[in-house]
């Protein structure tokens, strides 16, 4: 412990920043360990308060990215919105597939009309391999910590699921009216993905969500591939599975809710 201090014409260079820089710098290991030097050093009270806010807004706060902010423009709660924007397969590399599966599909059906069972075939699948990839503790590398969270469980699955879902939707629903075929033909696929994706969710209290959707996947590609067997694939999407698609995707959701509360 030393009973030097800095003394007022070398604390005025300080102040001014005209010291050389070795000078400064043990200036300020001095400052560190000299209450009685510090406290002679005049300084802006609101000033260095609001300069340690904004350090603190930069340092500590995530910036949020776009598809957080746009949650936020549509209303979801800010830790909501955060929760959502960390989903895996809401990276630009899962969009991206998404949209060159679409696109390949659409290009196929209007090269060749027998290529249109292609794009309703995978419309339905493609919610099914994100919301596979959604959640669980080898496919979110910050499962641990969201498992601590009020949010954990079936409430962040179900979130997750509907943001994938819903992404899904649009993306499928954008690129439907390129399909060479009837309006209601080219929405054949939404009411079969919303029952997949039903039926992922009712799944997943008792199987990990990889193999629910696998499972679920399975279920409606043999399906379709029974309406193929019989020479009649466009029957899967006709009016009476459709309702059966509907009335399914209503159950499942019913049976996912009582599950999850209980």
């Amino acid at each position: 412990m030393t009973s030097w201090h800095i003394p007022d014409d070398l604390r005025g260079s300080y102040l001014e920043g005209t010291l050389e820089p070795a000078l400064a710098m043990s200036v300020d290991a001095h400052l560190d360990r000299c209450a009685e030097c510090r406290a002679a050093v005049p300084y802006d009270k609101d000033w260095l308060e609001a300069s340690w806010a904004r350090l603190e807004t930069k340092l500590v706060t995530p910036r949020p990215g776009l598809s957080e902010r746009f949650l936020w423009h549509v209303g979801v709660p800010d830790h909501l919105a955060r929760l959502l924007s960390a989903t895996p397969t809401m990276s630009r590399a899962w969009l991206a597939a998404v949209v060159a599966v679409l696109a390949f599909a659409v290009l196929a059906a209007r090269e060749q009309a027998e290529f249109l069972p292609a794009f309703l075939i995978a419309a339905p699948v493609l919610p099914l391999a994100g919301i596979a990839l959604a959640y669980g503790p080898r496919v979110d590398p910050v499962h641990e910590l969201v498992a601590a969270t009020p949010m954990s469980g079936p409430r962040l699955l179900l979130a997750r699921a509907t943001a994938v879902l819903t992404v899904s939707v649009v993306l499928a629903g954008i690129a439907s009216p390129l399909l060479p075929a009837p309006p209601g033909m080219s929405a054949a696929w939404l009411l079969p993905a919303l029952a997949a994706g039903a039926g992922c969710l009712a799944l997943s209290n008792r199987l990990p969500v990889p193999i629910a959707a696998l499972a679920v996947g399975g279920v409606w590609l043999a399906i379709v591939g029974a309406g193929r067997l019989f020479g009649d694939w466009p029957a899967v999407f006709g009016p009476a599975p459709q309702i059966g698609y509907a009335a399914a995707a209503l159950l499942l959701i019913y049976r996912f809710h009582r599950l999850s509360t209980r």
